[in-house]
């Protein structure tokens, strides 16, 4: 009986000893098998299948590989997180170029500003009164390009072809007459700040120089009126006024909303002489795409 009773302790000895050297090697191979980031469950499969361990010790030593399992799985999501960020960061730095085209649909409206007439060659105020002289509104291309020498100030330079505009008179006893045509070309140069470029909605305001050359001059309608010829000064120096804003789309295109304010005035000579000056001074209303590289 004693015997029996040595033999019994000392199996209950030897199997506390077994499953705390099986504890110890699972725990061993989960934390290898982590750091080698090779699955928990296949490992568990495995040892399942040689039957190393007992379901009990599996009870114990799921807890461990549950835990490993959730923090390896918030590890992933949060380094997929983190490369996007950095992706997006990386993207957003490399997407914007120093140069800029636009192309833009203008509506130009004249101010249509005149002085009265002078006296000179028979044409008096009563004849040619003040803001008589009327230029017609139209819709217009544009062109422009603009390189950025930091991210806040760049340099637009704006195009266009030259533009066909008619001239009518308006008030006085010639009102109604359609005195003609000319053409013009109205180049730009702005000096632009733009205020939040790196958004999505970015602001600006520009300011510069215009040159318009005036070509062309048909004024017909005037010459058979007054008997002799008519003209247009053929340049104007003027300065021009900007704000506007982008919407950018993606990593290289943008919506663009601008206004300008031009100053474009041209002395009317008849038979000659200077008898009124012309104020055109537009306004130009654009809309159009931009592309950034």
């Amino acid at each position: 009986m004693r015997s029996a009773m040595l033999m019994q302790q000392g199996r209950g000895t030897s199997s506390a000893i077994y499953e705390a050297s099986l504890r110890d090697l699972v725990q061993v191979l989960v934390s290898v098998a982590t750091n080698l980031d090779v699955g928990q469950t296949v490992l568990m499969h495995g040892l399942m299948q040689v039957k190393l361990i007992r379901p009990a010790l599996l009870i114990l030593v799921s807890p461990t590989i549950e835990c490993e399992r959730d923090m390896n799985k918030t590890l992933l999501q949060a380094s997929i997180i983190a490369a996007f960020l950095s992706t997006s960061s990386a993207w957003a730095q490399q997407t914007d170029g120093n140069w800029m085209v636009r192309v833009r649909a203008l509506h130009l409206e004249p101010a249509n500003k005149s002085d009265a007439g002078n006296g000179q060659s028979g044409i008096t105020s009563t004849v040619l009164p003040s803001d008589a002289i009327s230029v017609n509104n139209k819709w217009i291309p544009e062109v422009d390009v603009s390189y950025f020498f930091t991210k806040n100030i760049a340099a637009e330079l704006v195009l266009t072809v030259p533009q066909k505009q008619d001239v009518t008179i308006t008030k006085g006893p010639l009102a109604g007459t359609k005195a003609g045509t000319f053409k013009h070309l109205p180049p730009s140069l702005l000096l632009q700040y733009h205020f939040m470029p790196d958004a999505t909605f970015r602001p600006y305001v520009g300011a510069g120089v215009n040159y318009t050359r005036i070509s062309s001059v048909h004024l017909d309608g005037l010459n058979a009126v007054t008997g002799t010829s008519s003209d247009l000064e053929h340049s104007s120096w003027g300065a021009a006024l900007q704000a506007g804003f982008d919407v950018k789309l993606d990593a290289h295109s943008y919506i663009n909303f601008d206004v300008k304010k031009v100053y474009i005035k041209a002395d009317l000579k008849v038979g000659g002489n200077t008898v009124s000056t012309v104020n055109v001074d537009p306004i130009l209303w654009g809309v159009g795409y931009g592309y950034r590289f």
